[in-house]
């Protein structure tokens, strides 16, 4: 038995002492075993399932899942306490002084006027905090780990604050037009056909950052929309005592074509 105190109320503290305990040479023979890289996925999942129950604003699930990344927070910082590079204490030390520097209309003598200046301020501070002395070391700052539809706004729009952008969104249309007639070609024999592709994403991408879409949200509900309309068509062929499978395209189509009105009508 080791020594820990079980209790009806835990805290940070108690966490931090339970990956201790874990990670010990006496712990979870699982935790000992893992490093930074066997668990990175555990990270990026968890991360996605806060933002389900975001979207869901489900505040018991949110409160699981929060407490499902903070503990892959403090696996991470165990793993380097444990080589004597940081601690926990560490990580909330950098976090809170690049609060504190990124805020100085709270923490400094400042005066802004609106949300669009302190957004202002803080890509200028972050430029300077993270020495990004050429534009191109901003969008080299953009993780390539993110999703990549993220990451294509993200960049869009770093570019776009120095200049290399078009006036209005029929420039970014016309690119979607240029960019699609090149996946044509591709398909056809002339280029690449998963470069040509790409190509057309990322325009997509831009024309949403001009309209003010969130493309990995669009991208997100469209998704959802497709399953719902598939279920939807699914039923009805089920109604007609048949499976998908046994219906030809045309009748599939037309199933679609149905589950897409009904969606419309309510």
């Amino acid at each position: 038995m080791v020594d820990f105190e079980q209790k009806d109320k835990y805290s940070v503290a108690d966490l931090l002492r339970i990956m201790e305990i874990l990670r010990a040479p006496d712990g979870c023979m699982w935790d000992r075993a893992q490093d930074h890289h066997s668990i990175r996925q555990n990270f990026i999942e968890e991360t996605y399932e806060v933002c389900e129950a975001i979207d869901d604003e489900d505040t018991e699930h949110l409160k699981e899942e929060l407490g499902d990344v903070l503990l892959q927070v403090v696996f991470h910082a165990q793993m380097e306490k444990e080589k004597g590079v940081f601690d926990m204490d560490d990580v909330a030390d950098g976090i809170c002084k690049k609060l504190i520097f990124r805020h100085p209309h709270i923490f400094g003598d400042v005066t802004v006027g609106s949300t669009d200046e302190i957004l202002s301020n803080w890509d200028d501070l972050k430029r300077k905090e993270k020495k990004q002395e050429t534009d191109t070391s901003t969008l080299e700052s953009v993780s390539k780990s993110l999703p990549s539809l993220i990451r294509a706004q993200k960049l869009q729009k770093k570019a776009a604050k120095v200049g290399f952008d078009w006036p209005d969104v029929s420039g970014a249309l016309d690119k979607v037009e240029e960019e699609l007639a090149e996946v044509r070609a591709a398909i056809g024999g002339d280029g690449d056909v998963e470069e040509e592709i790409g190509d057309l994403i990322f325009a997509v991408t831009n024309v949403s950052r001009f309209v003010k879409v969130d493309s990995e949200r669009a991208a997100e509900k469209t998704c959802n929309k497709f399953v719902r309309r598939f279920a939807d068509m699914e039923q009805q062929a089920k109604a007609q005592g048949r499976q998908l499978s046994e219906l030809t395209l045309e009748e599939m189509d037309a199933l679609w074509d149905e589950a897409k009105k009904k969606e419309h009508r309510e």
